[in-house]
């Protein structure tokens, strides 16, 4: 064998040896890490008694982190100082708990980690992890179970705060505004079920918050709050069911202010229609004035006329059923407000739907003859108009039919506002659908107590349409939309029309709702008949 084919044979023999060596050490990937960690030791173990130190240290058999823990950790009964918990953030094997708080003595304590504890590597979580002590001889092992349900929408919010209030010589009502439950527990981000471990025998209001400062009491502002009607005795075998409701907020006004010449800003909390501003300042014979509102905002406004030159003040008294205060508005001059004229709709409007005008200044005055309607064929439409002056809006009613454009021409003049401001020419122009691209839907129910209002909502909640039912007869929506709804209906127990949410301090629950599934979509050019069944409740 020649030197050269000799070196070409072992050449190649140590290539194949490399290759053969990296295909053995090529990773192959393998199956992911799935198994979550696991707790070697406590210490104190859990569910230690005769607890009297400060710390306590947990060691898992790897390296875990603990995230989003301000909103996870629940401590039931709630601790005044919160304790320290490290590491967050940061990798480790043992979880330190130091607390902070001194602690009563015949107290059963219970550390609710929900879905906190992760292993660092695949961040695979140690689900629902509670440790329990006690500060005396025994371990407190009662429960009260339940679910969590909206008053309102179809499911209710997540991360929902659940508690017990003892029940003894120092329980009033207002407990809930000012101090936190006795036990506590959070349907975290998944649940609507909820449970309240390590509770000791006695009497207890139960109640729920979805929490917005995470301060464990109610908020009317920014809370929603659900209360059992009753106290409950524990132990028992009950499951009970919460109604999760915002309230109306009690009304309050707001020191109002001068906002430009001649209108005055009066800001309010809740419900306005029983809110009356008076002034109470001396004024001149030709003294005149109108209250609009706001198109979004909660204000009221206080227009008047003749401007005031010698006055650097005005006093108004504002009340209500429930509030009275006298304010001091200082005035000053400055620039009207400029006429802005708007409509709704535009471009498509429903059959039944007005055509609406409104302006931002009070309207004083309005000329019919100087607006007419028009239709694609040139020929002239009857209207009649409604004012509604709190909105400051003219709804203009008309009949429609389909396949049609109106056009709305505005001659000059046609309005005059509160300060003989008139309007330039205006037009407008709106549509309607032919009937073949809605949709129709009859509705029979059964087993009814009415009235009821009957909604048809978008996966938000939102109403799109709303029939008010007091007898038993078919529903018809005749022009819908294409679209998936949904059907909520309101049982209207005080006949008021409208929908009435609870009050915690005068122990009225909300009223009322029940939900359905529509049978199908909504399609254009078809229609359906669905029944609904209504249980008693």
């Amino acid at each position: 064998m020649s030197k050269t084919l000799s070196n070409f044979i072992f050449i190649a023999f140590i290539c194949l040896v490399f290759i053969n060596c990296a295909n053995r050490g090529t990773p192959g990937g393998g199956p992911k890490d799935e198994t979550p960690p696991s707790i070697e030791k406590s210490t104190p173990e859990n569910f230690s008694t005769n607890f009297k130190g400060n710390e306590i240290r947990i060691v898992f058999d790897e390296y875990i982190k603990i995230k989003d823990i301000k909103k996870q950790l629940i401590i039931s009964p709630p601790m005044t100082w919160q304790p320290d918990i490290t590491p967050l953030g940061n990798a480790s094997k043992e979880i330190k708990i130091r607390i902070n708080d001194t602690l009563p003595p015949n107290t059963t304590y219970a550390f609710n980690f929900g879905n906190s504890i992760t292993d660092n590597n695949e961040g695979n979580p140690f689900p629902y992890y509670r440790y329990v002590f006690s500060t005396g001889d025994y371990i407190d092992s009662l429960t009260v179970k339940g679910q969590i349900v909206d008053a309102l929408k179809r499911q209710p919010e997540t991360f929902v705060t659940v508690g017990l209030y003892e029940v003894d010589s120092t329980f009033n009502d207002s407990i809930v505004y000012k101090q936190t439950p006795k036990y506590i527990t959070n349907t975290l981000d998944s649940l609507t079920t909820f449970s309240i471990e390590n509770i000791k025998a006695g009497k207890y209001m139960l109640m729920a918050l979805k929490d917005g400062n995470g301060d464990n009491k109610f908020q009317q502002k920014t809370d929603q709050i659900a209360f059992h009607k009753n106290f409950i005795e524990v132990p028992n075998d009950s499951l009970y069911t919460l109604k999760l409701f915002s309230e109306a907020p009690d009304f309050k006004a707001v020191r109002p202010r001068l906002v430009s010449g001649e209108k005055i800003a009066f800001g309010y909390e809740g419900d306005f229609k029983d809110m009356k501003i008076k002034i109470t300042s001396e004024t001149p014979e030709d003294f005149a004035h109108r209250i609009t509102k706001d198109e979004k905002a909660d204000t009221l406004y206080y227009w008047y006329k003749p401007r005031l030159k010698e006055v650097d003040s005005l006093l108004f008294k504002v009340s209500h059923p429930t509030f009275e205060k006298d304010y001091t508005v200082r005035i000053s001059e400055q620039k009207r407000d400029s006429l802005i004229i708007k409509a709704q709709p535009s471009g498509t409007i429903d059959y039944e739907a007005p055509f609406k005008i409104f302006a931002n200044i009070p309207f004083a005055d309005f000329n019919a003859s100087k607006i007419s309607v028009i239709d694609k064929d040139s020929l002239n439409v009857e209207f009649k108009t409604e004012y509604d002056s709190i909105t400051n809006a003219y709804n203009f009613n008309f009949k429609k039919t389909e396949d049609n454009t109106y056009n709305i021409q505005v001659l000059p003049e046609a309005f005059t506002d509160f300060f003989d401001n008139k309007n330039d020419s205006l037009n407008y122009s709106v549509k309607t659908k032919k009937e073949s691209d809605f949709g129709s839907v009859r509705f029979t129910l059964v087993n009814v107590k009415y009235p009821i209002i009957f909604q048809l909502t978008n996966a938000n909640g939102e109403v799109k349409y709303q029939q008010y039912a007091t007898k038993p007869e078919p529903l018809d929506f005749l022009t819908l939309d294409s679209g998936k709804y949904f059907i909520r209906v309101v049982f209207d127990a005080n006949g008021n029309g409208k929908y009435d949410s609870g009050n915690y301090l005068k122990k009225i629950q909300p009223e009322r709702v029940s939900h359905f599934e529509m049978d199908n979509e909504i399609r254009s050019d078809w229609s359906f008949v669905q029944t609904l069944n209504f249980n008693e409740e």
